[in-house]
């Protein structure tokens, strides 16, 4: 995952989204590493395209990124995400489906990753329906080489199945931790771009 933060205007519409993907899945995935904090402090807030649907959120979670410190991020990601035991809030897909951790929507991920021709890192202890794993998968959907895999049709139904059912559901257990301050911030980042990838893949059909 690389740490540019999606935010120039110059960049075109699938690079940006992309991005948006590398950087949900960096967020969501560890403790965000200084160097992209800082990154994420100095970006522009008029993003992906000034007066847009997604300015106000992305303005929102850069200014609580400059409010907040590292060490005050850090916590608030080890108290709704970490943990021995049960955490405050679950990043995986399966929770929201089916109320159950590695239950058959991970086999079905499986399937359809197999079919990508991807799989899971053997380094990466998550599970595939962690939303960071995920948010990688769809950023190599929009950004890989391979046509056969990386095309719309393919991040449609990919999105559709796998992220769509679940992630509102996932932003509101977040936004309902009054722990909560910067990953309350990107819930609402990560809401909004939800909603605007499932609007443009509805206009596909």
């Amino acid at each position: 995952m690389n740490q540019q933060i999606p935010v120039s205007s110059a960049l075109d519409e699938e690079t940006a989204r992309a991005e948006i993907y590398g950087l949900l899945a960096q967020l969501y995935y560890a403790v965000p590493a200084p160097q992209l904090l800082e990154a994420l402090r100095v970006a522009a807030t008029e993003a992906p395209a000034a007066g847009g649907f997604l300015e106000e959120p992305w303005r929102a979670l850069v200014g609580v990124a400059r409010a907040m410190g590292d060490a005050e991020i850090a916590r608030e990601y080890d108290a709704l995400f970490g943990g021995v035991g049960k955490p405050e809030v679950y990043l995986f897909g399966s929770h929201y489906l089916s109320g159950f951790l590695n239950e058959k929507p991970v086999a079905r991920l499986r399937t359809e990753l197999a079919a990508l021709g991807l799989e899971r890192d053997e380094a990466m202890p998550e599970t595939e329906d962690h939303v960071a794993y995920l948010c990688e998968v769809m950023r190599y959907l929009i950004a890989g080489d391979d046509v056969a895999v990386a095309n719309l049709t393919r991040q449609r139904n990919f999105f559709a199945a796998h992220l769509q059912p679940w992630v509102t559901a996932l932003c509101d257990a977040i936004e309902m931790q009054p722990k909560a301050r910067f990953y309350a911030a990107l819930a609402g980042f990560t809401r909004a771009f939800a909603s605007v990838e499932a609007q443009g893949f509805d206009m596909l059909t």
